[in-house]
């Protein structure tokens, strides 16, 4: 068998020299009701033409969601599509390719097994993202289409698994949160329980009860409602049988109207009389009862429908980041620091001492890349886990940095998969008290490179944490070098920095170990 084709799966601290316009890319969004593919040539970050563009109606979902497992049939008909879509790239000259996987392989236990798969099948770097991120990929192709502005406006990705809810602005996300609640999974969960179509409806009315919005959305702080994903387009076309795939603008009263139709025929009724796809009639339902139940929640009388989602996302994301590689990542930390504020606030973290955590661990990292030799991806990990790094202090402040690690091993950050949130709670875990361990779980679970990085980032941001020990900000600024055996570290700030030298000698045990460098202060 010849081998496959690797294509370049961009990623920030991968990409070298900027690709310069036109420029040819794909993207690949799996998804738990199908996979879609899309191949196109930018001119310009925001100008393209549609070179190839397939969806393919394979039900991942359908077995995890009832059995935890890919379920072998799936699992062959995704591969040969990918398989298809691979060949397209090729014929095509495609060089920059982003795939990713959704809910139904991010839950499910052969997930691992099924992405070795698909690399050895294809070449294809298949990602599996979090929640989290799939909001940002749909903001991402959101705001191409309506440029978000003025205000903020609520939008809501729904797919197979999931529904991500995000409140943004023409300058990002403010807010978002990822719900278990897709239409496949609804319709998975809930189909066999109430077997008569009034039944089930109810059924699914009761379950998207427990949807909840925070409490600027309900008091109708919003400019709009916009929501993407296949079944709101697909509700569009209902409602608007003539219109094409520009923006459209559904009524509230014209989608409850459409959910009593629905909610009337049977599934065959719906794909001989209405002409929606199998794959599209039985999930319909339960994704119109999504939208409708948010669009209330936000006291919103309509639905914008831009007619993009994650596959454009991708495009758009992926296009920045091998066109205009430095700014790309300036915008993924704004991104990040946003978000990883968000969350803290959460949980009522200090933010100028998160803040200038942040910034001296940063200082540290960027002084001495010679010596760890790590790159931006890692420097993304520091930044998260030292702007979080005191969550836990929420549940207790004693073991506070274990409750950290368990806090932010179950949330999600825009931008990093579910493994890196396990490296960013380990680094936050390991900030002070006991060093890293194998004996410990969730350092045991992790590879050996994982742990030479955690090492590596737990012992800077333990540095940087005992430079704000009263968290008063007295320290202005670090200058850092190595001199033969020793780091040379030089304070500028406010008074004698008594405390804060005092505990960086406390804690700079662990840097020492992991570098072989004396810790000294420089009068």
């Amino acid at each position: 068998m010849a081998r496959p084709h690797r294509f370049l799966a961009a990623r920030a601290d991968a990409v070298g020299v900027p690709a310069a316009f036109p420029l040819r890319v794909a993207a690949v969004d799996m998804g738990s009701n199908a996979i879609r593919f899309k191949a196109c040539e930018f001119t310009s970050p925001r100008r393209w033409t549609v070179l190839a563009s397939e969806r393919r109606a394979v039900r991942l979902g359908h077995g995890v969601f009832l059995s935890g497992r890919l379920a072998p049939q799936a699992m062959d008909a995704a591969v040969e599509a990918l398989d298809s879509f691979a060949s397209s790239m090729r014929e095509l000259g495609i060089e920059h390719c982003r795939a990713i996987a959704t809910s139904a392989v991010r839950e499910a236990a052969n997930g691992e097994a099924f992405l070795a798969r698909v690399r050895e099948r294809t070449g294809l770097q298949l990602e599996v993202v979090s929640g989290a991120e799939e909001a940002r990929l749909a903001f991402l192709a959101v705001r191409s289409r309506l440029g978000l502005s003025p205000g903020r406006w609520l939008i809501a990705d729904l797919g197979g698994g999931s529904v991500e809810v995000s409140l943004a602005d023409a300058d990002g996300i403010v807010w978002c949160e990822s719900h278990t609640i897709g239409a496949v999974r609804l319709l998975e969960e809930l189909s066999q329980a109430g077997a008569e179509p009034g039944r089930f409806r109810q059924l699914l009315e009761e379950y998207l009860s427990n949807l909840r919005l925070p409490a600027a959305v309900r008091e109708g702080q919003v400019q709009g409602f916009v929501a993407t994903g296949g079944n709101i387009e697909a509700l569009a076309r209902l409602a608007f049988p003539a219109a094409g795939e520009d923006t459209l603008t559904l009524p509230l009263g014209r989608l409850r109207a459409t959910i009593e139709t629905l909610a009337r025929m049977s599934y065959r009724q719906r794909v001989d009389e209405l002409g929606l796809r199998e794959d599209r009639a039985d999930v319909i339902l339960p994704g119109a009862l999504v939208y409708e139940r948010i669009a209330s929640l936000a006291g919103c009388d309509a639905v914008t429908v831009p007619f993009v989602g994650l596959v454009e996302g991708l495009l758009i994301d992926l296009v920045e980041e091998v066109s205009s590689h430095h700014q790309h990542v300036d915008e993924q930390e704004r991104v990040l620091r946003a978000a990883a504020l968000t969350l803290g606030r959460r949980y009522h973290v200090d933010e100028a001492h998160a803040g200038k955590v942040a910034e001296v661990a940063l200082a540290l990292f960027d002084q001495l890349r010679e010596l760890h030799g790590l790159g931006a991806g890692e420097r993304r990990l520091l930044l998260a886990a030292a702007l979080l790094h005191e969550v836990g202090q929420y549940v207790s402040f004693k073991g506070h940095h274990k409750h950290s690690l368990y806090l932010l091993h179950h949330s999600e950050l825009a931008g990093f998969s579910p493994r890196q949130m396990q490296l960013v709670a380990n680094v936050a875990r390991y900030h002070r008290k006991t060093e890293p361990s194998p004996s410990h779980w969730s350092y045991a679970a992790l590879t050996a490179r994982e742990r030479e990085v955690v090492d590596r980032l737990a012992a800077i941001l333990r540095i940087a944490d005992s430079l704000d020990r009263e968290h008063l900000q007295r320290v202005r600024k670090v200058d850092a070098w190595v001199r033969g055996k020793e780091l040379v570290l030089r304070l500028q700030g406010e008074g004698d920095l008594m405390l804060e030298r005092w505990a960086l000698q406390a804690k700079a045990g662990l840097f020492s170990r992991v570098f072989g460098l004396r810790v000294r202060l420089k009068d």
